[in-house]
């Protein structure tokens, strides 16, 4: 294999930005903790190597270590034509990603806002309200932020899909699963969002993808969890 990710074997989590770039990008890769043994040796892996990953996800190619969503992103992105290759592009992609990792960071802190260490039902008040001001206030923004970018055009960057695109059609699939009625609401502002996630479930690897087994359902473990509690 080209490629080892180290992932969680039973969630889609912060690894599935990095699976939907490698199937866009039509790459092989071993998802190494779905095998036999597979989670020891992601342990195992995070303690090895001079540049070991704080957490997973982290890829492993050419020799390197590389941990962080968007560090990964870069990298393949770089290689694989989902990135520009003028600097100011590139740039341009890797902050519209860290602007939707800020996203779903907010997204997993509505079912855990005081603490991750605690079960969601340890937390249920508080996460009640801090999920009305994200259903609320902070979808909206977001998807105001992007729709503002992708304008009238096909992709966030224009006429070629990069990995923002897979990463925000990621978070909207996410946040639809969790947040049915608000991400509804959002996206019917929004139809130049709901049509640019339509576009990327079209491509033909991404559909394959979807629709085979190594696309993992989503499921309350993972970070967007369907509490219909919290959706409002």
């Amino acid at each position: 294999m080209a490629y080892e990710l180290f992932y969680w074997p039973s969630i889609q989590g912060r690894g599935e930005f990095v699976r939907l770039a490698l199937e866009e990008a039509g790459e092989d890769y071993e998802d190494v903790a779905r095998g036999p043994g597979g989670v020891d040796a992601l342990m195992a892996a995070l303690k090895e190597g001079p540049t070991p990953s704080f957490a997973p996800p982290f890829l492993r190619s050419e020799g390197m270590t590389i941990g962080q969503t968007a560090a990964i992103l870069i990298y393949l992105g770089e290689r694989h034509g989902l990135a520009p290759q003028d600097m100011a592009g590139r740039l341009w992609t890797h902050q519209l990603q860290l602007t939707i990792a800020d996203l779903v960071g907010e997204a997993h802190d509505t079912h855990h806002p005081v603490g991750n260490s605690l079960y969601y039902e340890d937390q249920q008040e508080e996460a009640r309200r801090r999920a009305g001001d994200f259903t609320a206030a902070r979808i909206p923004k977001f998807f105001s932020y992007f729709g503002h970018v992708l304008g009238d055009k096909d992709y966030l960057l224009g006429a070629e899909i990069t990995y923002a695109d897979l990463s925000l059609f990621q978070t909207i699939e996410g946040l639809a699963y969790a947040f049915p009625q608000a991400t509804g609401r959002a996206l019917a502002q929004h139809p130049n969002l709901a049509a640019l996630r339509q576009r990327v479930a079209e491509r033909p690897r991404i559909a394959a993808y979807l629709s085979s087994t190594r696309r993992i359902p989503f499921n309350e473990e993972g970070i967007f969890r369907r509490y219909p509690e919290l959706d409002s």
